[in-house]
């Protein structure tokens, strides 16, 4: 589990050297259907085209394939190193302790790639027999072929796991959520600043029959065009917002109404709201072009946590941080759970669980770049590490 590739990172406006992405048969007819629908209706937006690339239920990138793992696209924490599942396992174990111990209780994870995280907290678990004895597992996920790996992956974990299509879904009693590398995911809509007011980028038809980005008409909304006006900015700016965030923090609040509730969002983004394209794809672990080989690559954009504080807010929500995620899994106790790894381990074991659990950590990789916000219902303590500092 100590793989040395990880899922690509941008910084807002940095230019990236892409290489073109094969293109399957599946790939092909999206493009078509892609291509009809905007010369039928005009340009698509960002989130659309993003929207249609990952989630098309024939040929979009999640539901098709498997993404995660050396074979696959990129690498995730929890594939990294076992202790970030088991550290975020034990993490939900504190906050059902602070929540009073509630019988029973839902851990939920959204969207669980291969159900690695799951099966290393699942292990931690084990330590606390009264929380493994009341614990369901709910597992958030669309793609047929990850639920799959997830069943895979934990048909004799020994806890019962379930299964849904959306939040909405979730059994209605006390709940802990986890959402590890899932925002990231969720379309952005990308806006350029023009001649004093945002317009829509779009995706269109290319000159040569492939797809190009495109600027559309004015958007009608004025505290938008009021919060542009004041960040001076040149034409040719870009703004990426996200509905599909918005639209989980209205869930989670309304979760968090009716019951105890906490959650753990990772992800990688940039702590206070900045203006660039972080748009990205990656394909075997390398920059792809995002406009080629529809539903062939990953698409992804940073997460701006500024953003999800604000919406999580106006529900409800009490949060806390961003941390960054090395100061995060520091303080939960990564380098003694290491240190346990290593007292048992071979001298080429030690080499890789320390190289692993570094990779988390390290500044220069995803230390910094990757952070933690904690999210509770009103009323609950704050969640560790975020009580003590």
């Amino acid at each position: 589990m100590a793989h040395l590739a990880r899922k690509a990172e941008a910084s807002p406006g940095r230019v990236m050297k892409a290489e073109r992405a094969p293109h399957s048969s599946k790939s092909t007819l999206l493009a078509a259907r892609l291509k009809a629908r905007i010369a039928r209706n005009g340009p698509i937006s960002v989130a659309d085209y993003m929207g249609a690339c990952l989630a098309d239920k024939d040929a979009g990138y999640y539901s098709s394939r498997q993404p995660i793992g050396a074979d696959g696209d990129f690498i995730t924490a929890p594939e990294v190193s076992q202790v970030f599942g088991e550290l975020l396992g034990l993490w939900a174990v504190a906050v059902w302790q602070s929540m009073g111990e509630p019988k029973p209780v839902t851990v939920a994870e959204l969207g669980p790639g291969r159900g690695s995280l799951m099966l290393d907290a699942m292990r931690a678990w084990r330590s606390v027999p009264e929380f493994l004895d009341n614990v369901t597992v709910a597992l958030v996920e669309t793609s047929p072929v990850l639920r799959e790996a997830q069943r895979t992956a934990l048909y004799d974990a020994g806890v019962p796991v379930q299964w849904h299509d959306e939040v909405g879904g979730l059994p209605q009693h006390p709940s802990i959520l986890i959402a590890n590398e899932f925002v990231d995911a969720l379309p952005v809509r990308q806006l350029v600043w023009r001649e004093n007011q945002w317009r829509e980028r779009c995706v269109t038809i290319a000159s040569k029959g492939g797809f190009a980005f495109c600027e559309g008409a004015p958007i009608a909304d004025e505290p938008l065009q009021a919060f542009g006006q004041t960040l001076n900015e040149p034409d040719g700016t870009i703004l990426e917002i996200r509905p599909g965030a918005d639209a989980l923090m209205s869930a989670l609040g309304a979760r968090a109404q009716a019951t105890p509730f906490a959650g753990l969002i990772v992800d990688y983004g940039h702590e206070q709201t900045v203006c660039g394209d972080t748009l990205q794809a990656v394909s075997r672990h390398k920059f792809a072009d995002p406009l080629e080989a529809p539903g062939d690559v990953d698409l992804t954009a940073h997460v701006d946590f500024a953003a999800l504080k604000d919406t999580a807010a106006a529900q409800g929500l009490i949060a806390y941080g961003p941390m960054p995620q090395g100061a995060f899994l520091l303080e939960l106790g990564l380098e003694a759970r290491r240190d346990q790894l290593c007292a048992s381990a071979t001298a080429e074991q030690r080499q890789d669980i320390i190289s692993a659990t570094s990779r988390l950590v390290d500044p220069a990789a995803m230390g910094i770049l990757f952070k933690a916000l904690a999210l509770t219902s009103q009323g609950l303590a704050p969640p560790p590490p975020f009580g003590d500092i």
